[in-house]
């Protein structure tokens, strides 16, 4: 008996084939194109955008000293303080970081 040359046998009959989606999964797939796609943001609003994370973030942080009856609250304002903060940060990086990039790289020709 040669092993080789034998197919296996499938007992199941869950061969690859094409399915339709559910509306579950059109609607998700919509939403994870609406959120990667990118959006036109006035110069003003784009500047601003990092400083009122870092706003946001310390006032919610300040905003958790003056809590003391709602306890189940802090560590809600405590997770959006990180984020707001972690946002600003990022944000105010990634744009120096791309200032140093463009200032070191297009203006060596010009007098």
């Amino acid at each position: 008996m040669d092993s080789g040359l034998k197919q296996p046998v499938m007992l199941s009959k869950a061969a690859p084939r094409q399915t339709d989606l559910s509306a579950t999964q059109l609607l998700s797939r919509r939403a994870g194109k609406l959120v990667t796609q990118k959006i036109w943001l006035p110069k003003v609003l784009y500047d601003a955008l990092p400083y009122f994370y870092l706003t946001a973030g310390f006032a919610a942080f300040f905003a958790t000293l003056y809590i003391s009856d709602w306890f189940w609250v802090l560590p809600h304002y405590l997770l959006f303080s990180a984020a707001c903060l972690h946002f600003s940060f990022v944000l105010l990086d990634r744009r120096r970081k791309r200032l140093r990039k463009d200032d070191s790289g297009g203006d060596s020709g010009k007098a």
